[in-house]
């Protein structure tokens, strides 16, 4: 398989612009043969790779796990990892014809437009067997549309069986802050500002800097994880991307439309007004947010945990404990429900696909398959046996040291050992065991709670739960959503919706911020032209536009 690189399409789409083929041959390889003869057993290749996502611990395979994996299968993976526009990266690779062996393009259709994927279904159901038996022998839920029914994807994000065993966020405050005040109720927004007003004025500086009240991060795509996705869960809606979803209709609102919305912003507003909102929120990047919060000096943040957790990796390997974060069930008022754990069901969804360019599809589906056997998903959730987990009287169990190690100093564990970097294929989610009564993930509750710092365990004692998970309503009091969830729908890339969303997300970045920092006097004026400019940019359309793609998932599903 030969190198592929995100430079080389780049660059190869510029000269195609420019006309520059090289005196009119075509510059690209052409991608429609058909296979070749696969390779067999553990004969070295190497595969090309994108994922849209960025992941800064990649190691180019030299890891641990990287090495016992080629060892295993003669697999190489030569990875690029998304960082900026995923879109616009995406465009190019379709546009430019030159694609990587395998893609995760994060749920983008142009490629499966393009003519650039393989059907995966006959290649899954003749050479791996381990994902067949993942999936029960059940694929309908891999399946691309109601009109097509290929499959060119297999999910690397949503896994197979999942229980949540944690909360991971939205509303997190430091442990130091509930432990100072008494461990108050933290239950609604006005007990979430009530904790950091009182924390910041007893203690108005943190280790020689000044102590900020609420930082949130507005940075591109960002802004809907820590500053608009709250509005909805805050006032008691499941997460459905930009849509609010009517359980009994399917019918699809744009969820700032929800005039309890309106309250959370006003919240927000007042906290701004209040001198408790960083006044960097919409101006920092990444980088100064998560330098921000791993100086220990932010008292609050709204923000899910994998999005800060390099900062909080930072704070633990410092020994700052007490300022990590707990995670806790805010909501507008006490009438709302917080269903960050209403269940979706296996959703399928984003993943990683064979492209035309790949030369043995065949070899290819087998790693992948490697990837999703009993040894494969023990080996990459686990690591190595005898040097990062032992088998004592048939349990796996992580000895003290490892377990350390993975805790508090996360990110260099991470690049060392391998093991979080190859969640390349399906996967059995956590609660899920095998054949011999062990789970096939480290994240079950014993462990859980084990791994829990001492200040974290004290807050939780305190607030009667040994999880975080404890303080939210359970799934069990929450019915599963038969469209799982809605930002996980494919949207075809000529869709005129895809127009009119792009409106209307360049209508909320420039909006929300205007309407969070301006004097409270002028808040019901600028948000009355936020919901004038949704009007005039044809929300209404676009929401039953949205519907129909709704209704067609619950009908793909057999719902």
């Amino acid at each position: 398989m030969k190198r592929w690189k995100m430079a080389s399409v780049t660059m190869g789409l510029v000269l195609a612009v420019a006309g520059c083929s090289g005196g009119g041959e075509n510059v690209s390889q052409d991608q429609t043969e058909g296979p070749q003869e696969s390779t067999t057993g553990t004969d070295a290749v190497t595969f090309s790779y994108f994922q849209a996502d960025p992941n800064p611990n990649w190691t180019d395979m030299e890891d641990q796990l990287g090495k016992v994996i080629t060892e295993e299968t003669g697999v190489t993976i030569d990875a690029e990892y998304g960082i900026g526009d995923d879109k616009e990266k995406i465009a190019l690779i379709a546009a430019s014809g030159e694609y990587p062996d395998l893609i995760a393009p994060k749920g983008n259709t142009v490629l499966v437009e393009a003519g650039a994927m393989v059907n995966l279904e006959p290649l899954i159901r003749e050479h791996a067997p381990n994902i067949m038996k993942m999936l029960d022998g059940d694929l309908s839920r891999l399946r691309y549309s109601n009109d097509d029914q290929s499959i060119y994807y297999i999910p690397i994000i949503n896994t197979v069986g999942h229980t949540r065993f944690d909360a991971g966020g939205m509303f997190n405050l430091q442990h130091d802050v509930v432990r100072d005040l008494g461990f108050p109720e933290i239950r609604t927004v006005k007990d979430y500002e009530n904790a950091i007003r009182e924390y910041k004025e007893k203690h108005p500086q943190i280790d020689g800097q000044d102590t900020i009240g609420l930082s949130l991060l507005a940075d591109d795509w960002r802004i809907m994880i820590s500053v608009t996705n709250p509005a909805f869960i805050a006032t008691g809606a499941p997460d459905d991307g930009e849509y609010y979803i009517d359980p009994e209709t399917y019918e699809a609102t744009f969820h700032y439309r929800r005039p309890e919305e309106k309250e959370y912003f006003r919240w927000l507003n007042h906290m701004n007004d209040s001198g408790l909102l960083d006044p960097e929120s919409f101006v920092q990047t990444y980088e100064q947010y998560l330098s921000k919060v791993s100086s220990g000096r932010v008292l609050g943040i709204i923000d899910a945990d994998w999005d800060y957790s390099q900062a909080e990796d930072a704070l633990k390997a410092a020994g700052k404990f007490e300022r990590t974060y707990g995670h806790y069930p805010v909501t507008l008022t006490e009438e709302y429900v917080d269903k960050q754990f209403q269940p979706t069901g296996f959703m399928g969804g984003w993943g990683v696909g064979i492209t035309t360019a790949c030369a043995d599809p065949v070899r290819a589906i087998k790693f992948l398959d490697y990837l999703a056997s009993d040894e494969g998903q023990v080996l990459i959730n686990w690591g190595i046996e005898g040097e990062h987990y032992e088998v004592v009287d048939g349990v796996r169990t992580i000895p003290a040291d490892v377990q350390e190690r993975k805790t508090n100093d996360a990110t260099a564990f991470i690049q060392e050992t391998g093991i979080g970097n190859y969640s390349l294929s399906l996967r059995y989610g956590d609660g899920v065991k095998d054949d011999t009564g062990n789970y096939y993930t480290t994240n079950f509750p014993e462990l859980i709670t084990e791994n829990y710092s001492d200040p974290a365990k004290e807050v939780l004692a305190a607030y009667g739960v040994d999880t975080w998970k404890g303080l939210f309503p359970s799934e069990e009091d929450l019915d599963v959503k038969p469209w799982g969830a809605a930002w996980d729908i494919p949207i075809p890339t000529g869709d005129e919706l895809n127009v009119l969303f792009q409106r209307s997300q360049d209508i909320v970045r420039k909006r929300i911020p205007e309407i969070i920092l301006a004097d409270p006097s002028e808040f019901d004026q600028k948000w009355d032209a936020f919901m004038g400019d949704l009007d005039a940019m044809g929300i209404e359309k676009m929401e039953d536009m949205y519907t129909e793609h709704v209704k067609a998932r619950v009908e793909l599903w057999g719902n």
